[in-house]
């Protein structure tokens, strides 16, 4: 039985879709057998699939010093059925933002730290276009959490 990666993610530009991108190449590489991956935008994921998943990437802008209010959403509907149902499960994050980056930080560790969910990557921060090296870091930050899920 495969394990279930779900990306949540809310790209409105075109260097979070970039980033994005990046982080799927990485996540659905062909060497990570046994991971299915789920792509879902932040605001039509539903609860179920983010209790079935066994592990996740967060992908966001950052607006005004915080997640985006999409991402913020998906939390806000499902956090009660994950909270005990998904402690320990991997996660890795991947943010787009010019300024106020550490509230955005802040508030997904305050979420992710309440569900008891466990980084297995450093947090992916990019401000302004994303360079060559941003995006691999991306792609390494799919694949890191994709690995986690391998059996």
């Amino acid at each position: 039985m495969s394990k279930r990666l779900l990306i949540v993610h809310h790209t409105p530009s075109p260097h979070c879709h970039e980033m994005f991108d990046a982080v799927v190449s990485g996540a659905t590489d062909p060497d990570i057998t046994g991971v299915e991956v789920l792509r879902r935008p932040a605001l039509t994921v539903s609860p179920v699939e983010m209790l079935e998943a066994d592990g996740y990437l967060l992908g966001s802008p950052v607006n005004l010093g915080y997640v985006s209010g999409a991402l913020k959403h998906a939390f806000d509907q499902s956090y009660y059925q994950l909270l005990d149902a998904t402690k320990g499960r991997p996660f890795g994050v991947w943010l787009h933002g010019n300024e106020g980056t550490e509230g955005a930080q802040r508030a997904l560790a305050g979420i992710t730290g309440g569900l008891g969910w466990e980084p297995v990557a450093q947090t992916v921060i990019v401000s302004g276009k994303p360079t060559k090296d941003d995006l691999e870091s991306c792609w390494n930050l799919g694949a890191t959490v994709a690995a986690q899920l391998m059996e």
